[in-house]
């Protein structure tokens, strides 16, 4: 089963207020150090899977450049981690190659780079159209600069966008998150996020939110009644325009449906680099024979060889780096997570639920046994007697609603599994 690999960049021009991820701004003399430690961990990711004890492939599929900003690094660092991937594993003609971009970030020399090296997909950090909405959390970019990216990218030929949008900021509206949706409709744009604010104290904005006070525009902050019908208006209005939902937070014309993001909902094994970058692996016992039509799936040599194969029911190893810069760069070791198959089970559902093609529940039988559907029983028909979620046939999934409030049913199925 190919690979997927994810890589952190940590390093921003400035930290947004609503930011909770392990990212800031740091000087430039940090990035070279951190720049180092990626590239030593690609060159040695074949030795860290068995100490972990997973199962790696050199096929890659997937390529995700997150962060933080990785544009904020010279051309010359971006170049050497291209490289040194591309001297450790093998990417496949068609590997989804994806970059994200704060808008403003992203130099002919940078853009010139992507097409050298296969960079096919890039997804901007856009936020809001509204300029006052943007710069109150921090943004550096108003609305022209980012349809100018998107132009240069188009004329670059990176057609494959995602465009990430927030409800609930502070000054946001009914009406001006409509003019953030007729913007990002217009652009065309094959992929579209849309994220509701998240309020916890990882934050400037939420914790000055639950502190109740005013710094970081807190008092402009839309209440949570509000920003649950901007994030419901933005399903209807993408749907409408043909972008479709296809995961919670994830809109896309068809076709164009993130293939790195799909492996963390489906469980598909992946790699990270970089600082609190996340990792999941088979074990590798269990990759070297499964019982399903008698495959060695530790040599997978093409794709055939994974026809039909599941992934839920195998136990897999999770691992991450630590979330502090200096304890990544000084060379601080990930501890590893083994995922029997009661956490898999778990993990069947608060991930495979997320996506609105849903569960079917025989293929849950069929891989980890029906007394354990049998037991998840009266949890489902409780969550589709509250309208959380809708059952047809075997196929379980979220309702609208329970798409609001899916951390809740979530919640559910750990207490009931436990």
């Amino acid at each position: 089963m190919p690979l997927g690999l994810y890589l952190s960049v940590p390093f921003c021009r400035t930290k947004c207020t609503y930011c909770n991820f392990a990212s800031d701004v740091f000087s430039k003399a940090v990035f070279q150090r951190h720049v180092d430690r990626i590239c030593d961990d690609l060159i040695h990711a074949t030795n860290t899977a068995e100490q972990m004890g997973g199962s790696i492939e050199r096929i890659v599929d997937s390529v995700y450049f997150g962060g933080g900003t990785p544009t904020i690094l010279d051309v010359s660092q971006l170049e050497r981690v291209f490289v040194t991937i591309r001297q450790n594993f093998d990417l496949q003609p068609d590997t989804e190659f994806t970059v994200e971009c704060a808008p403003g970030t992203l130099t002919p020399a940078v853009i010139e780079l992507f097409g050298r090296y296969g960079v096919d997909r890039v997804s901007l950090g856009v936020q809001s159209f509204v300029d006052q909405e943007a710069s109150s959390v921090a943004r550096l970019h108003n609305r022209l600069t980012v349809l100018d990216d998107i132009t240069r990218l188009r004329d670059a030929g990176i057609t494959n966008l995602n465009l990430d949008l927030i409800a609930g900021l502070p000054h946001q509206t009914a009406q001006s998150w409509d003019y953030s949706l007729e913007q990002v409709i217009a652009t065309q744009a094959p992929h579209v996020s849309v994220y509701m604010l998240e309020v916890d104290d990882d934050s400037r904005l939420g914790r000055e939110l639950i502190a109740g006070g005013t710094k970081y525009h807190a008092h402009f902050v839309p209440d949570e009644d509000l920003t649950a019908t901007l994030y419901e208006t933005a399903c209807d209005r993408l749907d409408a325009a043909g972008v479709h939902q296809y995961e919670i937070s994830n809109f896309a014309r068809p076709g164009s449906e993130s293939r790195h993001n799909l492996k963390y909902w489906t469980r598909q094994p992946y790699l990270g680099f970089g600082v609190d970058a996340h990792s999941m692996l088979f074990k590798a016992s269990d990759m070297r024979r499964q019982n399903t039509g008698g495959h060695d799936f530790s040599r997978a040599d093409n794709r055939s060889q994974t026809e039909g194969f599941s992934p839920w029911g195998l136990g897999a190893v999770r691992f991450s780096t630590p979330d502090s810069l200096e304890q990544y760069v000084a060379g601080a070791y990930p501890e590893p997570n083994l995922i029997d198959s009661h956490a898999a089970l778990e993990e069947t559902f608060f991930l495979g639920l997320r996506l609105n093609c849903g569960l079917d529940l025989d293929q849950v039988a069929h891989d980890f046994g029906s007394r354990e559907v049998s037991s998840l029983t009266p949890a489902i028909d409780e969550l589709v007697q509250a309208a959380l979620l809708h059952q047809q046939g075997s196929v379980v999934r979220l309702t609208p609603r329970g798409r609001l409030l899916s951390n809740e049913v979530f919640e559910r199925f750990l207490t009931v599994s436990k």
